[in-house]
């Protein structure tokens, strides 16, 4: 695995392992938080195996574009799609107000990103 590789997955597990926490506070937790790190995570977790197939990182932040870079050759992640969905969609709206997250978005941000890393870390110890 690329050096560059090692530094996204341990950038995206930083943001994940901030969420975990962030979902566990019992006094005035902070959701919208949960749901951003959530999709932060798996935009790094993403972009590293874009790294790895060889490509550049494009400049988004959207998921959906993410994974459909890389299903031309990696024609499983198409099962990811409903997942980056969400939590690109959680990560926006929630950043502003008129809308905010609450424990079920933010349980929900987790199981996607959970997914996620999940189908990433297959793809990657296949390549290895």
């Amino acid at each position: 695995m690329k050096p560059e590789t090692k530094e996204w997955i341990a950038k995206a597990i930083a943001d994940f392992s901030t969420a975990q926490r962030e979902v566990k506070v019992v006094d005035n937790p902070n959701y919208d938080a949960v749901c951003f790190h959530a999709q932060q995570a798996a935009e790094k977790y993403l972009k590293a195996i874009i790294i790895e197939s060889g490509r550049c990182v494009p400049r988004t932040h959207d998921l959906e574009v993410l994974v459909n870079l890389l299903t031309d050759q990696l024609s499983d992640l198409n099962q990811i799609l409903h997942n980056a969905r969400i939590l690109s969609a959680m990560a926006v709206e929630v950043r502003y107000p008129g809308m905010s997250a609450d424990e079920d978005d933010a349980v929900q941000s987790l199981k996607s990103t959970i997914i996620i890393f999940d189908a990433v870390r297959e793809i990657l110890q296949g390549s290895e």
